[in-house]
């Protein structure tokens, strides 16, 4: 699906992830404007890299536990998906780490249109679990 809908990191550092996903004929609903899933998909992916981008995706479990969504307006354009969670996913891969149990967290991921109009606001449990070092030795 990620494949499918394109993404783009237009911007990317500790703290911050930005992403874009164009509205084209794959993303386009029937109305016109920005699929659920496409919207879905840049909400995962942003509130979920920054787990990659700490851990090299090695030795991590990471899942979504919820999701609530909040739409303002029809995405009738590309659409950016902003998350400033960065810190956040930092100290639940550490305290999964330490602790070898999985750890949560709340993130938020916030979607507007190429105006910088909030066209939907994402509250997603994000869900980590990392190895410990026992569990993980190195080679």
């Amino acid at each position: 699906m990620i494949g499918f809908v394109r993404p783009r990191i237009m911007e990317m550092d500790d703290q911050k992830v930005k992403i874009r996903i164009r509205l084209r004929r794959r993303t386009r609903n029937h109305l016109g404007s920005m699929y659920f899933g496409a919207l879905a998909v840049g909400a995962d992916l942003a509130g979920a890299i920054h787990s990659v981008y700490f851990t090299g995706g090695k030795g991590m479990s990471m899942s979504f536990k919820s999701m609530h969504a909040e739409f303002y307006k029809r995405a009738e354009g590309d659409v950016f998906f902003e998350s400033c969670n960065g810190f956040f996913i930092q100290e639940i891969i550490e305290e999964s780490r330490k602790s070898g149990e999985r750890s949560n967290q709340i993130v938020e991921v916030s979607a507007t249109n190429i105006s910088g109009e909030l066209v939907a606001h994402f509250k997603m449990e994000i869900s980590i679990k990392m190895k410990s070092s026992a569990q993980n030795p190195q080679r």
